[in-house]
């Protein structure tokens, strides 16, 4: 019973945290697998909490001492995995913003050529210079 607040605590914790997981599911665009992964970290989670004498025994069969050594192990993993999904993430838009502000950029000086050119070419077309241009190319005819 003198463990039943910080058990209380750590449970609601984790379940808050599946909650926030679940109600932005559609939103968090991840994949299934990460999805897999997260509810059974809750799970296990929950696990842990409720059994801590497990985690012990299990730490115990995988060669380290204490419980707490091993659920700190297992945090430095996913540490390390949560980084490096980051990283990659970031980098990935990185490469999309860039891709996209090539592409604008492209698209733009295309514009800006085409109502330039359109520009230039409306310049010189006045009746007179019509006539001329007409007058011109019958004198080459003949």
């Amino acid at each position: 019973m003198k463990y039943f607040w910080i058990q209380l605590v750590l449970i609601v914790g984790s379940v808050s945290m599946a909650l926030v997981f679940i109600r932005t599911w559609s939103q968090a665009k991840n994949r299934a697998w990460k999805r897999i992964a997260f509810s059974l970290f809750v799970v296990v989670n929950v696990y842990a909490v409720l059994r801590p004498t497990d985690v012990t025994w299990l730490a115990h069969q995988l060669g380290v001492g204490r419980g707490t050594d091993l659920v700190l192990y297992v945090m430095v993993l996913a540490m390390g995995f949560l980084t490096l999904n980051t990283f990659l993430r970031f980098r990935s838009l990185e490469k999309k913003i860039t891709d996209l502000a090539r592409t604008v950029a492209i698209n733009e000086g295309t514009r800006h050529n085409d109502e330039r050119l359109g520009a230039a070419s409306t310049v010189g077309s006045t009746p007179t210079a019509d006539a001329d241009a007409k007058a011109d190319s019958d004198s080459v005819k003949a």
